[in-house]
Order: structure tokens, then sequence, then C-alpha cells
């Protein structure tokens, strides 16, 4: 139970701290969060057995999509803690340290890159895009604040199980 508990807490933790950020970025930058919306949209299209679009924009809307865009987007964030506590164990949690968390957190960039913005058609990395660069910064970013949250809601963690 320990583990499980570790991993819920630590992925819901750092995947608010990732949309605390967005929304900062947001304000602050004028840069739009991410829409998941249109990552429902593209999970949506898998029951159906299309995994790949030339624009997820400009495929129609599915049902709830916006629902099951958030919903997926905070069960990633619970599955990449669970790879965290998965490599680094239970002692992480009981002592977290900011090295594998950041070393997770920029690890998991490699899931929109490689397979999120090809299959919604912004191609590998986002090269399909008006400023691929700009859009692969911003991922390293969002993903290194992912990586700080899960450092943050792993003290939580400590705080809350083994102070």
């Amino acid at each position: 139970m320990d583990y499980l508990a570790s991993i819920l807490i630590i992925g819901l933790g750092a995947t608010a701290v990732m949309d605390l950020w967005g929304f900062i970025r947001k304000q602050v930058l004028g840069i739009a969060a991410p829409d998941y919306r249109l990552v429902g949209r593209w999970i949506g299209y898998m029951a159906h057995g299309r995994f790949r679009h030339e624009s997820i924009t400009a495929s129609p809307p599915v049902t709830r999509e916006g629902q099951i865009g958030w919903i997926a987007h905070y069960l990633i964030g619970i599955g990449f803690a669970a790879v965290l506590i998965g490599t680094w164990g239970l002692a992480w949690a009981k002592q977290p340290t900011l090295g594998p968390a950041f070393a997770v957190g920029i690890g998991t960039v490699a899931a929109p890159f490689l397979l999120m913005q090809p299959g919604m058609g912004a191609g590998i990395a986002a090269s399909r895009t008006p400023r691929p660069n700009a859009a692969r910064i911003q991922s390293l970013i969002t993903h290194g604040m992912f990586g700080l949250g899960l450092y943050i809601a792993g003290w939580l963690t400590k705080l809350m199980y083994w102070a």
C-alpha cells in the first residue's frame, strides 16, 4: 500500500505542479497552456483504430474529449511517478532527492516528442510546427517542471507518511 499511495500522491502532485506552471506561463508570458482536449481527441480516435492524424485540430471532435484528455494527462503523470518509484524504490519517497525526479521529468519529454506529437500531426519533436525549436524548448521546460513537481510531491509524501 505504501508504494501505491506514494505513486498516486507523487503522480497527482507532480502533474498539478506541471499544470500550475502552464497557468503561470500563460498569465506571465502569454504562452498558451497545453490543450488536453486535443490529447482526448487523439485518444478517442484510437478506439476506432486511428492512431495518426495529419493535424489533430482538423479532425472532428470526439465526445467528451476534454474529460478524456484531462484524465489521461493525470493517469500518465501517475504512470511516470510509478517509473520513478519503480526505479529508485520507496526509499526515494522516504528521502526525495532532486536528481532522480528531474531525470524522470526530463525523460518524460520522450512521450510527446516520439509518440504524441507525431500521432497528432506535429511530427517528431514538433518538426512540422511553425516554430519547432520554440515548441521543443517549451516541452523541455514543461517536463522539467514535472520533474520539479515529482520532487515537491515526494517531499509532501515524506511529510505525510514518514515524517
